[in-house]
């Protein structure tokens, strides 16, 4: 086939999947707004008590049997849909008219980076029947049913909302973030950059956590370095989810040669939105800050010999099986190189306990106020 005659078929092809692009979006928006119009008049009737609970009974007894081809307008996706409704129609969604990087006031500025787009939004601040923000129509029912049911104040919510929008998830990618708690893990994560004059040193605490789950490799308790570098190659694709899906894999022992010697990393990316490299070092250990020493002098080799010259310097991680902050504090302090430290589970952690951690965490910030 000519070239030419190939790129115009290519074209007609590019047409035809952004027209069944916009198809779905524009499915999700009109589905969407039949749930929000029936959350809003079922929730306007049951506020103004014309309405008593059983009557959202009888009526998704009276759909079923007048619809008998209707699916998901049981009496449980009825008050979903009102949840639904009462979850987003008062929220100031004009804060994202103009400047796309925050939604609600209370929203900490490690969770207002996470809107890094602009977004169009319509409706009032208290929407009539038939007005739903378009934002919402970026997702499907079902990731908004798996929001609704994993995420407890408005403010987790507006997470994972902006966060499944900006990656892209499945409903599968959202629904294990959610079990993973990264809302709970995110708002807690201390992690600075140390070297301040880094360009991308404000995005580190939205890109970076203090603690990773790794619940996907099934790894044994007791691992060592090169099972746990191997399991990480091996399931690539759960690992960058859990990172973020900006990071881009680039190798694995990353060959370094300095003088006549060969050093090698145990991981490398590239990040898309910071620019630069970040090498990951495994430890399973505990952290011991000389492991410090060795991760500079990779992050001089990148920055000397692989990072190209418009490409940000080169950023660190050590990813060790436990760290105490303190020791961490004190190893960091005088480190001139842009590095970090996180630690790692290879189990799930209670959810409950992290919500836990997190309210103390933030009693604990309030009282040092």
């Amino acid at each position: 086939m000519e070239m030419e005659l190939k790129n115009h078929f290519e074209n007609i092809r590019l047409i035809i999947r952004q027209g069944r692009a916009k198809a779905l979006q524009a499915a999700y928006t009109e589905q969407l707004k039949v749930y929000w119009n029936i959350g809003a008049y079922v929730h306007q009737k049951l506020d103004a008590s014309n309405w008593g609970v059983k009557v959202v009974d009888t009526l998704a007894s009276w759909l079923k049997e007048n619809e008998p081809g209707l699916k998901g307008f049981d009496r449980r996706e009825l008050y979903r849909m009102q949840d639904f409704y009462l979850t987003w129609h008062n929220l100031d969604w004009s804060a994202l008219k103009e400047t796309g990087t925050a939604i609600v006031a209370t929203l900490s500025p490690q969770l207002q980076s996470i809107n890094n787009q602009r977004f169009q939004i319509v409706g009032s601040l208290t929407p009539q029947l038939g007005e739903i923000p378009v934002i919402l129509g970026k997702l499907s029912w079902t990731h908004h049913v798996e929001i609704l049911k994993g995420a407890s104040v408005l403010e987790e919510k507006v997470f994972y909302l902006l966060l499944a929008i900006r990656e892209a998830y499945s409903v599968r990618d959202l629904r294990r973030q959610i079990k993973t708690s990264l809302y709970e893990r995110q708002k807690m994560s201390s992690q600075r950059i140390v070297a301040s004059q880094h360009p991308a040193a404000e995005k580190i605490p939205t890109i970076f956590r203090d603690k990773y789950i790794f619940e996907f490799l099934d790894l044994p308790q007791q691992h060592n370095e090169s099972d746990f570098q191997k399991a990480l190659i091996g399931r690539l694709k759960q690992f960058i989810l859990e990172l973020g899906k900006d990071f881009i894999f680039m190798g694995e022992e990353y060959h370094l040669q300095v003088g006549k010697r060969d050093f090698y990393i145990d991981l490398l990316f590239f990040h898309r939105e910071m620019q630069c490299l970040v090498g990951f070092e495994l430890k399973v250990q505990e952290f011991e800050p000389e492991h410090l020493g060795k991760l500079n002098f990779y992050l001089e080799a990148l920055d000397r010999d692989v990072k190209k010259p418009h490409e940000n310097p080169s950023i660190g991680v050590l990813l060790c099986k436990s760290k105490e902050n303190e020791v961490v504090e004190y190893a960091l302090s005088r480190n001139i190189s842009p590095a970090l430290v996180a630690d790692y589970e290879t189990k799930m952690i209670d959810k409950g306990l992290l919500q836990r951690m997190l309210h103390e965490w933030a009693d604990s910030i309030s009282r040092h106020k």
